[in-house]
């Protein structure tokens, strides 16, 4: 591997959701290990699975890895991280404040904003003397648009605090002074090629390849200039070019390498194989760059479960036209298919004559490029992060700011320069768009899970607050009981069948529904199993989803299960395509008990 030749001290692994970061970023770790160097790997993504590649527990403490002597790993968890930084901010004022303070203090340092806070503020700690005890760091980042974010915040909080901003304008600011030397020093840390290299993880895909072009040039900007580029999961030139299925991946892959952006095609590149199984455990981990030797065929076809024979996406189109004007929400991990499936859904409602919004809040996604066209009745747009908060600063400075004199718009506007206005600005956004749900049919394509989790925490904190403000008696509707209302709301999580998004997946719906959220209905998306390849490789990893696509239906009993596709499905057409789906050539006969499979 390239990216591993005079590996520096410090590694990030970065691109578009569900590329495989976190197998590339694991094998590597181990790699490094096993070559006898000490290695730290950490997960900045708040919806880590390093865990579970390896099969232990990590959380938010060191944890050496068994079976690879030299290896440790650690989880940022955005929970622990604010409890920590909570007690480091208020505990000198307990006694010296009365309780009531207290209390405010602690509501204050609360919200997403916070949360962002402390884990940048472990983040920056990783990048200093903390972790001088090892040769290597390697980041197993959260997806593109939100790793672009947390490695802009170093200079973006520099400049803040260097400027003169008041470090206790807000809360969850008021620990921040002191950090100037640190987040000073992680700024130089991560712009020393020597010390810092950025792997650009991608699959053979021209959107993927496209996502981390954009990412070079904006993490460039920033100082990233060490950059390499893998492609993992390529299909093997050995692919059996008789399976129509087969060939056409292959070929559709070669032409996404072949073509990629000019601005990655020169940089150092490895290629990782598909493999047949799941990449978890050490064992896998240790072979997951070498070739992928040829698969024999396999004597019979794999079996196929129930769930597969009649779970069209067009049956949950159905279902929600008929319940009328709603938000629904596609979510789920980081590369599952949220896009595609938010897509989808919109322009068969929008064809079936609705008026459809959809939007998304992934600063990573560009949802023109996936629907590729106009079509009456549907609208489309995104929550980008840069005008949210150009249109929440103008708003303040009209609002506020007109009873201010000239100092005092000088120090709200300071205020305003704070990062963590973002984080208010993007939900005030996201709160509007819920409330046309009333009115017309909103589709919202999700930020990856962790990131979504967290803008709904700003959403729960924002009704506590107004519940608090209101009189007793008073009737009123904040966007989180929009969203608990099941008959206002229908939630769609996203899988591949696969065991870690499965069971990434399952932690999403119980997040949820600890916040109330009901998940209405689970999207099984890439599924080899439903489109019967004949290729041995593509053969045995679609056996390998049935007992996914098991599991799945024992947490749901709605679901759609989208085969895998010869060509990307970008485009009005292609969209279309997926809820209203030919016909498959085999007849498919619908076993009595879910236990049985069907022929």
């Amino acid at each position: 591997m390239n990216f591993l030749d005079s590996a520096p001290r410090f590694m990030f692994f970065t691109g578009k959701g569900g590329v495989g970061k976190t197998s590339i970023a694991c094998a590597a770790a181990v790699r490094l290990a096993r070559a006898g160097r000490k290695v730290l790997l950490v997960s900045t993504d708040p919806a880590s699975n390093v865990g579970q590649v390896f099969g232990v527990s990590i959380g938010n403490t060191v944890t050496g890895i068994d079976g690879v002597p030299g290896l440790w790993a650690l989880e940022i968890d955005p929970d622990q991280a604010v409890q920590a930084y909570r007690e480091r901010v208020i505990a000198p004022m307990r006694g010296v404040l009365p309780q009531d303070d207290i209390a405010s203090m602690t509501e204050q340092l609360s919200g997403s904003c916070t949360t962002e806070i402390a884990s940048f503020n472990e983040f920056t700690a990783l990048l200093t003397d903390e972790t001088s005890g090892y040769d290597h760091v390697l980041f197993d980042t959260a997806p593109t648009g939100h790793t672009i974010r947390l490695l802009q915040l170093p200079g973006n909080w520099s400049e803040f605090l260097t400027g003169g901003g008041d470090a206790s304008c807000l809360g969850p600011l008021s620990g921040l002074d002191k950090q100037k030397a640190v987040y000073a020093a992680a700024v130089a840390a991560l712009a020393d090629p020597h010390r810092t290299r950025l792997v650009l993880v991608a699959r053979p895909s021209r959107s993927a390849l496209a996502e981390i072009a954009r990412t070079r040039t904006e993490l460039g900007n920033v100082g990233l200039s060490n950059q390499y580029v893998v492609i993992n999961g390529v299909l093997p030139d050995a692919t059996d070019t008789t399976d129509p299925l087969a060939a056409a991946i292959h070929r559709r892959e070669l032409t996404a390498i072949d073509t990629m952006p000019a601005g990655v095609r020169d940089l150092p590149r490895d290629l990782v194989e598909l493999k047949a199984t799941n990449i978890v455990g050490t064992d896998t981990l240790t072979t997951l760059f070498d070739r992928t030797p040829p698969e024999p065929t396999p004597a019979v076809a794999p079996t196929i479960v129930p769930a597969l024979a009649d779970a069209p996406l067009a049956r949950l189109v159905d279902d929600i036209e008929r319940d009328g004007p709603c938000l629904i929400m596609s979510m789920g991990k980081g590369g599952v298919g949220k896009t595609t499936v938010a897509a989808a859904v919109a322009v068969a409602l929008a064809e079936r004559g609705h008026d459809v919004h959809l939007s998304t809040t992934d600063p990573a996604t560009d949802l023109a490029e996936t629907v590729g066209g106009s079509l009456e009745h549907l609208t489309v747009s995104r929550i980008d992060p840069a005008e949210a908060v150009a249109d929440y600063r103008a708003r303040v400075m009209a609002g506020k700011g007109a009873a201010l004199d000239a100092e005092g718009r000088a120090a709200l506007a300071e205020d305003l320069r704070s990062p963590c206005t973002d984080e208010v600005a993007v939900f005030q956004a996201f709160s509007h768009i819920i409330a046309e749900s009333r009115r017309r049919f909103v589709v919202i394509d999700t930020a990856p899970t962790g990131h979504t989790v967290l803008l709904l925490d700003a959403t729960g904190s924002y009704h506590r607050d107004i519940v608090r403000q209101m009189a007793p008696g008073t009737r009123f509707v904040t966007p989180l009981m929009r969203l608990q209302d099941p008959t206002a709301t229908k939630v769609l999580l996203v899988t591949l069948p696969e065991t870690t998004p499965v069971l990434e997946a399952t932690d999403l719906q119980a997040d949820l529904e600890r916040a109330g959220i009901h998940p209405w209905a689970w999207i099984i998306d890439n599924s080899l199993a439903a489109a019967a390849p004949v290729d041995p490789l593509l053969r045995r990893r679609a056996a390998a989803e049935l007992e996914q696509i098991r599991r799945v239906t024992t947490h749901t009993h709605r679901y759609a299960v989208i085969p895998t596709l010869a060509d990307e499905p970008v485009g009005i057409p292609a969209l279309t395509a997926l809820t209203h789906p030919p016909r498959p050539a085999t007849t498919i006969r619908r076993a009595s008990s879910a236990n049985q499979t069907i022929t």
